[in-house]
């Protein structure tokens, strides 16, 4: 009689998890219940020093990863002819025998990486020319030169992704990857590439190039229009210049951060490209110069040369970016370069903006232009003094949700800036010197200042060390903010405390580092909603009181001159609600350190830098973590004698007054009797 189908694949799975030793085996069945079963073998870090031989016949997935296996001997693999995918990073290969594949010629996925095939790498070839199906191999870190690369790769035309990373590859030209043309991804990163010549050009398939971390100094003539990413960041390029025609490139992300750009890369006419990536070069815009000099009109000639042939491109030093059709562009970074400045129209010509970083330049202004997709714009580490003036042209940014002015030399904002921003919700305006709404007026002319009420978007909120002195008027009125950062204004709580009570419903973490705070002068009692709070750098000598009833989950305490914390603090509603606190860099007792054992002793509770902190014990500094034994040998005798003292001193005072009561009621004793029989002693009639 048979078994129903269902029972019968059941049965299988388990008889194939008893198979063999069963160490490392998992088997999984497939979504299609009695279909299929997937089976993987994980042998990882089991110190083999040759594939296991009484694994089921039929795996498909066998992780060998970090073992001692250093030859792939012929008969390895032999009972495996379902294999499709086989792991052997980390174990110092250095030979994979002729024949040692043709027992799984159906293997799609081969990772070789951090071995040392280089030592035996054209008898390796010649094993991995059985693979007529492989789709993937890594061959990282295996200490391969250009020349082994071609041998290693010369028979293997089905290949879709290759990554021969971490290499000792020099240059590139059609010989090394000849017959891959299925190739969708290349990855060449972490290699001393200094030269490419038409090393990609049978590639027509290629999709995906990474030639990170090299030694390319240009790249010229670029014209691989089929590719849709290239990461060419971390090398030292001066120009990247595509090739001049009307073709359409399907590049979308071309990332060219980290290298030595002097000039906007002249890309494709016609492109797709929505991410391009410019951080950390040394880049610029030339039509106008410092002291007001034009050079429209200037242009700069790249020489070229090749063997005997020389040939010599012209470029307009201000108008490369003229050519490019930048209409798909998304996401911008050209952060940490030199520009000082943005020539007219040139974020214009990229209405699909949605992400601009512009951060650590030298700009001094900001035009104003309409990109009304944009949501993310980075201004911060310039040298601006002032933005856009309005003209009242309409909404200039009306998508804009995060806006970082952070250290330029702002004392104003354009007004209503905010006006239509109507989803707006961070805004960073630390380290310039400017001032809230309302203010009061100076010689009968209002201060200039930035008007953040009724902002009902915003959540987030960034004023560290605008010199702000007093926050009254209530400049947070009709917001939302759930994160406030308020550090290094030293005067910013000295005036009107009334705008804690406008965010007492909806704040939750909140920063007053190195703002001159006591500990009386902040009562925190209606911030319930609070669950972070910045307190370091302040001058708090004991924890303040408001805060016990708090259930914060984060409390920064660094470089204070606290001494102790409340014996209490583990039991308070504080200290049950806390996850994360910081303590270290303040003057305590190492002798009253019960709280700190108590902290300690608390599982939920994570003090990060538990390790500094320390304590002072007569004129030494020493680690609260573990005190030395003769430490708090004598911190308990001072304990002990300090108690000692106490009654000491109590007791003559105890006995003066005990003395002095006996002999005022001996003295009084007649009078206070006869006053009592004299009130009491009246007999009550029946």
């Amino acid at each position: 009689m048979e078994a129903p189908l269902p029972v019968l694949s059941l049965l299988l799975v388990l008889l194939a998890v008893g198979w063999g030793d069963g160490a490392g085996a998992a088997w999984a069945v497939s979504p299609g219940g009695c279909e299929h079963v997937q089976s993987t073998a994980d042998y990882r870090r089991k110190w083999l020093s040759s594939v296991p031989r009484n694994l089921q016949g039929d795996i498909e997935e066998l992780l060998l990863d970090d073992n001692t296996i250093r030859v792939l001997g012929r008969a390895s693999l032999l009972s495996y002819h379902q294999l499709k995918h086989l792991s052997l990073t980390k174990n110092r290969m250095e030979l994979i025998e002729p024949g040692a594949f043709l027992g799984c010629q159906g293997l799609h996925v081969l990772s070789l990486a951090d071995n040392l095939l280089f030592t035996n790498y054209s008898l390796t070839a010649a094993a991995l020319s059985a693979l007529p199906a492989l789709r993937t191999l890594d061959l990282a870190g295996n200490q391969l030169t250009e020349y082994m690369v071609s041998i290693l790769l010369s028979n293997l035309s089905s290949l879709e992704s290759l990554s021969v990373a971490r290499n000792v590859i020099m240059r590139l030209d059609s010989s090394v990857f000849t017959n891959l043309t299925q190739l969708l991804e290349l990855n060449l990163e972490r290699n001393y590439i200094f030269e490419i010549d038409q090393a990609f050009e049978g590639l027509q398939r290629l999709q995906r190039l990474n030639i990170a971390y090299n030694y390319m100094t240009c790249i010229v003539d670029f014209n691989l229009t089929q590719l849709r990413v290239l990461n060419v960041s971390y090398n030292i390029i001066e120009w990247f210049l595509a090739l001049e025609n009307d073709d359409l490139f399907e590049l979308e992300v071309l990332d060219l951060s980290h290298n030595q750009l002097l000039f906007f890369p002249v890309l494709p006419r016609q492109s797709k490209l929505h991410s391009l990536l410019l951080k950390d070069n040394e880049m610029s815009f030339y039509q106008l110069l410092p002291n007001g000099t034009s050079l429209e009109n200037v242009t700069v000639q790249f020489l070229l040369i090749d063997g005997n042939s020389t040939n010599i491109t012209t470029v307009k030093l201000w108008d490369e970016v003229y050519y490019s059709n930048l209409s798909s562009l998304r996401l911008l970074d050209m952060s940490q370069n030199q520009f000082w400045y943005l020539p007219e129209g040139f974020l214009a010509k990229m209405p699909a903006l949605t992400h601009l970083k512009l951060n650590q330049n030298c700009l001094e202004t900001f035009q104003r232009v309409p990109l009304a997709m944009l949501t993310d714009l980075d201004l911060s580490q310039n040298l601006l003094t002032e933005l856009w003036e309005d003209t009242g042209a309409g909404p200039a940014l009306p998508n804009l949700q995060l806006f970082n002015l952070s250290t330029n030399m702002l004392r104003a904002l354009p007004a209503g800036i905010f006006t239509h921003t109507k989803q707006i919700t961070t805004v960073d305006l630390s380290y310039n010197r400017l001032d809230l709404c309302p203010q009061a007026a100076v010689l009968g002319r209002s201060a200039p200042c930035v008007d953040i009420r009724g902002l009902a978007t915003l959540t987030r909120l960034s004023l560290a060390g605008c010199g702000l002195r007093d926050l009254g008027g209530h400049p947070f009125r009709g917001t939302a903010l759930t994160h406030l950062d308020l550090s290094d204004n030293r005067e910013a709580l000295s005036g009107d405390l009334g705008w804690l009570r406008d965010l007492a419903a909806t704040l939750r973490v909140l920063s007053l580092r190195n703002t001159n705070l006591s500990s009386t002068s902040v009562d925190f009692s209606a911030l319930q909603s609070l669950v972070g709070l910045d307190l370091s750098g302040n001058t708090l000598t004991a924890l303040p009181a408001s805060l016990g009833a708090l259930k914060l989950r984060s409390l920064d305490l660094r470089d204070n001159s606290l001494t102790a914390l409340p014996a209490d603090v583990a039991w308070r509603p504080l200290g049950r609600s806390l996850r994360e606190l910081y303590l270290s860099r303040n003057p305590y007792n190492c002798c009253t350190l019960g709280w700190w054992e108590a902290l300690q002793r608390m599982e939920h509770l994570r003090v990060p830098d538990g390790r500094e902190v320390t304590c002072n014990y007569d004129s030494q500094q020493l680690s609260a973590w573990v005190l030395p034994e003769p430490v708090l040998r004598d911190c308990r005798w001072r304990t002990a004698n300090m108690a000692l003292l106490y009654l000491v001193l109590a007791l003559p005072t105890c006995l003066t007054l005990l003395v002095a009561f006996t002999v005022v009621f001996l003295v009084l004793k007649p009078k206070l009797l006869k006053m009592v029989k004299r009130r009491c002693g009246v007999s009550s009639p029946y």
